[in-house]
């Protein structure tokens, strides 16, 4: 974990990772920038973004899609201030959001649906991700994720803040299973 103070309005992470070839697939594996307002908890789980005092995104996998091989789907695992589940949402590159939502409206008409990627085991990837906050007042956030330089999903017109004070200030990579 690397704290960045006082932080970012926009930031691009990179890393890689190889698959063990008898790897399972677990949550919550992967890239994480967030960021957190004075006295607010490093670990906040379940609690919504309210504009003033967090939000996350994490490129992760979702390996309870049935029939998907390990590791699973890879998505973008958010909280953000229109979340509609106490959890946060996964962001699929297609438009598909779980758990069971749509994303009709909330991405915007500048959505580009794209094919959801599932990773093999056994090869590396090189994996990109830029999260953009938006201007308070505006619905111009955004979340981009780029596989091997290819740009795999971007989802545009989301709300994290509404004080511009709130920036990125946090990056890690971790591997969790519940």
């Amino acid at each position: 974990m690397k704290y960045i103070r006082p932080g970012f309005d926009r930031l691009f992470f990179r890393y890689y990772v190889k698959y063990d070839d008898a790897f399972p697939g677990a949550h919550h594996v992967g890239g994480l920038m967030s960021a957190r307002a004075p006295g607010v908890p490093d670990t906040n789980p379940g609690i919504q973004p309210n504009g003033t005092n967090q939000f996350d995104v994490l490129l992760d996998h979702w390996g309870r899609d049935p029939g998907v091989p390990p590791p699973g789907h890879l998505v973008a695992y958010v909280y953000h201030m229109d979340q509609q589940h106490k959890w946060g949402e996964q962001f699929y590159p297609s438009g598909k959001r779980r758990p069971g939502l749509h994303a009709r409206g909330l991405f915007g008409p500048a959505f580009v649906p794209r094919t959801d990627f599932v990773p093999r085991r056994g090869r590396w990837y090189c994996y990109e991700f830029m999260v953009q906050a938006n201007t308070p007042g505006q619905r111009d956030g955004r979340v981009a994720f780029w596989v091997d330089g290819r740009l795999t999903a971007d989802f545009p017109n989301l709300r994290f803040r509404t004080v511009d004070t709130l920036k990125i200030n946090r990056v890690q990579v971790g591997l969790y299973e519940s």
